[in-house]
């Protein structure tokens, strides 16, 4: 089985067992505001190809500072002008270990033009003797986030993993998946390069 069909798959077994619905309201085809057609055979946009929720506009999430694996702290403010792929997941969580690798090949190839991902682990009291031997395995080089007590998950109303958030430069969540997807693939990198600090420039 090919690493697409095993994400595709992951992602559809946390839908089908309730899997995470955000609270913040999203976009509908034919919605005023939304970019699609009213018609039944319309195109789709860059979100669903990517398999990400679209929000509508002005949605923020709520501020957290976070400490890090390495010991530090680590804010959502701290990259009001990047584009985040907040991300929250757990050492447990199997659909989160397949989407690992591609998160860290996206990060690799955008990090340089504006693109953070910050990894926030749900590991009930982070323990650091399953968390570091599982980051160094995989091989992760971008922030990891602790979320010990499940406060910063529980106020972005996560309930299933993974869930990822994608925050445009300026703090507005445009964007959410539920379940495992994978994020270097040509469909995701075409919606990331509309999301990027320079993107309008290049508009």
């Amino acid at each position: 089985m090919g690493r697409r069909e095993t994400l595709a798959r992951a992602a559809l077994a946390v839908l089908l067992l309730g899997g995470l619905f955000w609270a913040l309201p999203q976009r509908r085809p034919g919605e005023d505001g939304g970019h699609h057609a009213r018609h039944a055979e319309r195109p789709l946009d860059p979100f669903e190809k990517a398999g990400v929720h679209e929000l509508t506009e002005g949605q923020h999430g709520l501020p957290f500072r976070l400490a890090t694996l390495d010991g530090r702290t680590a804010a959502l403010a701290d990259h009001t002008d990047k584009l985040v792929v907040l991300n929250f997941w757990a050492t447990w969580c199997q659909p989160c270990a397949l989407e690992m690798p591609t998160l860290e090949a996206l990060w690799r190839e955008y990090r340089d033009r504006g693109l953070v991902v910050l990894a926030v682990s749900v590991d009930r009291r982070a323990p650091r003797a399953l968390i570091e031997p599982y980051v160094r395995n995989a091989k992760l080089t971008f922030p990891i986030l602790l979320d010990p007590e499940l406060r910063t998950s529980r106020a972005w109303r996560v309930t299933g993993l993974p869930a990822t958030f994608l925050v445009r430069p300026g703090g507005e969540v445009v964007g959410m998946a539920a379940g495992a997807r994978e994020w270097d693939s040509e469909p995701m990198r075409a919606l990331v390069e509309r999301l990027l600090p320079d993107a309008r420039g290049r508009e």
